[in-house]
């Protein structure tokens, strides 16, 4: 066990989530980008990009959880796990991720945004749940 269930709140299953590597993290859903933000140097300009959810099907109507197909191209991830605050934590992709063509920045975090997912080559198929990112250190 890793320790960072202390800084972790709304956990669909501490055993499987808590490693030795770390705490990994789920996704509750995924957005598509379909209008763009504005950044300025100030910050009065600031405004959201605008986004949508991106379909998820499940593959056999007595499934308990729906996929997302994705197609190679950027998407934001959200979780389902939240942080206390009570630390800022590194969050970095899973090797599972990695391995099959998709990841994300690794962040320095005291909470957690919708993370940039890059999906590259033939696409990935994201079940609901999946645990895409890991936890691996907090500075207290």
């Amino acid at each position: 066990m890793s320790g960072l269930s202390d800084y972790v709140t709304d956990i669909v299953h501490e055993p499987s989530q808590d490693t030795d590597s770390g705490f990994d993290l789920t996704v509750a859903e995924v957005f598509e980008v379909v209008e763009p933000g504005h950044v300025d140097f100030g910050g009065g300009e600031l405004e959201a990009a605008g986004t949508v959810p991106h379909d998820a099907d499940k593959r056999d109507p007595d499934d308990d959880y729906e996929w997302w197909s994705l197609s190679a191209g950027q998407y934001l991830v959200e979780f389902n796990e939240s942080l206390t605050g009570e630390a800022t934590v590194t969050l970095q992709p899973r090797t599972a991720l990695l391995e099959r063509g998709a990841t994300h920045p690794t962040l320095h975090v005291a909470e957690l945004p919708r993370v940039p997912l890059s999906v590259g080559g033939a696409g990935i198929e994201l079940k609901e749940n999946a645990r895409v990112s890991t936890v691996v250190a907090a500075d207290t």
